[in-house]
């Protein structure tokens, strides 16, 4: 039977997964939308232009070598990026480098558009008013970001900022919480409300570590200034996990600069980060203190009732009912976080229409079970160093000393290993709350760790019963 592009690139992932790192996966494989097979070419929905050339200027031999096992030898790649100007919606087709075409480096010309649209900022910076396409997700808004005492201050904030950029007292808005407990929802919340409210207004979300692969960009091609004006004709900047600019001076020198002009201008500016701002490691005091000119404001775990009210609203958008003790059970039994619960639901709905069965507590356990059990937890690098410094019985600051006993080195690698594996810290980030260790360190530390898991019987007993202290956490 023959597979279509959906089935095609799934298996595509499932080897690419495998290959890169987990962030390089999420930030430029996640995103992508299989759109369709036609003639032995796999037509790949990308977010934008510079999206488009980073996956060709990194990943295309990778590219190549998945589209060609799975679509067979004549297998081509082509891409589709959408063109978003108020209400008309258009694309760009480009071709793969695989394809025999030469690949748009940065700085040439853009090829030519398909359909009229927006100017993409990461393509063409420095013109004095751009219509750029906002990277908003459309499901995200106030009103199904359901508020309760976990989260009230920051949607109330956030309601403000959106109908008031850069006139409050909350400039910067900085969100902080752990994983799975709305930031991203909520700033794209305010980014989709300040558009609706001021339609001239220019609103960009990003993620950090994004802003980051475009500042490299653009400084190897000699268009810092450019990059730099970009940002500063923003009217109000959204930027995601500020944390991954850890560790990038670069990055954060020029950020830096971005945000005072943006500041003394009245441009609103919210950021979102997975800690509080004096907590961040890696971070130029210079810019901690600028997060705390405005407002901070934290995302809680959701208590009972804002869970229930999750699960009721999740169950009204998609058109079908639970019993109230079904309701009242996953609210009960899912604690963690918003995404955890969301998992649970769609699982439920998919077994109920996919079953033809109403949904029971039965039902409901057996999930939960197996998906809460499933889940992989985020935990904190810092928490990660005090169990594994507990293991050795040595202090974290002897863990940091710069010594080559096999006790502490061994013990810093196993944090770094284990951080990789249970946080959403970057290598850069891990590495600085690791001894101030650097990116390479800390990637030589995993393989170390993974080759001795896979040879060492001893020492994978001793592995197992670290990690069972940190999955119990």
């Amino acid at each position: 039977m023959t597979k279509d592009h959906v089935e095609i690139w799934n298996s595509c992932l499932s080897v690419i997964k495998d290959i890169v790192t987990v962030q390089g996966y999420k930030t430029w494989f996640e995103p992508i939308v299989p759109l369709s097979l036609t003639d032995n070419v796999l037509t790949l929905q990308v977010p934008s232009q510079f999206f488009y050339e980073y996956l060709e200027a990194h990943y295309i031999d990778l590219l190549k070598t998945v589209i060609k096992r799975f679509v067979g030898a004549k297998g081509k790649l082509e891409y589709r990026i959408p063109v978003d100007s108020t209400n008309t919606f258009g694309s760009i087709t480009l071709p793969s480098a695989n394809r025999n075409f030469p690949k748009n480096p940065i700085g040439q010309p853009a090829p030519e558009r398909l359909s009229s649209g927006p100017i993409n900022p990461f393509v063409i910076p420095g013109l004095k008013k751009l219509q750029i396409d906002s990277q908003l997700n459309e499901n995200y808004t106030f009103e199904n970001f359901i508020e309760g005492e976990c989260n009230r201050l920051a949607r109330t904030a956030g309601m403000r900022v959106a109908k008031e950029p850069g006139k409050t007292a909350f400039n910067p808005l900085v969100i902080y919480s752990g994983t799975g407990l709305g930031k991203t929802h909520l700033c794209h919340a305010i980014g989709l409300e300040t558009k609706r409210l001021h339609p001239e207004k220019t609103v960009l979300y990003v993620q950090a570590e994004q802003l980051s692969t475009q500042y490299v960009t653009a400084n190897k091609n000699n268009n810092r200034p450019d990059f730099i004006n970009f940002y500063q004709m923003i009217d109000v900047l959204i930027i995601d996990d500020i944390q991954f600019l850890a560790g990038k001076a670069g990055t954060q020198d020029v950020f830096f600069h971005i945000f005072n002009h943006l500041q003394q201008n009245n441009k609103q500016i919210v950021i979102t980060s997975d800690k509080f701002p004096s907590d961040l490691q890696g971070m130029e005091d210079r810019l901690l203190s600028r997060f705390k000119w405005g407002l901070t404001a934290d995302l809680q775990s959701p208590d009972l009732s804002t869970r229930t009210s999750i699960i009721r609203e999740k169950l009204h958008d998609n058109g079908i009912t639970f019993p109230e003790e079904v309701v009242q059970y996953i609210a009960s039994n899912v604690r963690n976080n918003i995404r955890e619960l969301e998992g649970v639901m769609n699982s439920l709905m998919a077994q109920s229409l996919l079953n033809k069965k109403a949904v029971t507590i039965d039902m409901a356990q057996q999930i939960i079970d197996r998906f809460v059990r499933n889940t992989v937890k985020e935990v904190s690098v810092e928490y990660i160093i005090n169990i594994v410094c507990e293991y050795f019985k040595i202090t974290p600051e002897q863990m940091s000393l710069n010594t080559r006993k096999r006790q502490v080195v061994q013990a810093r690698q196993i944090a770094m290993y284990l951080s990789k594996k249970y946080s959403n810290a970057s290598l850069v980030s891990i590495g600085q709350q690791c001894g101030k260790k650097d990116h390479a360190t800390v990637h030589h530390a995993c393989k170390t760790i993974a080759n001795q898991l896979e040879t060492d019987k001893q020492f994978k007993v001793m592995f197992a019963d670290i990690e069972k202290k940190i999955a119990l956490s």
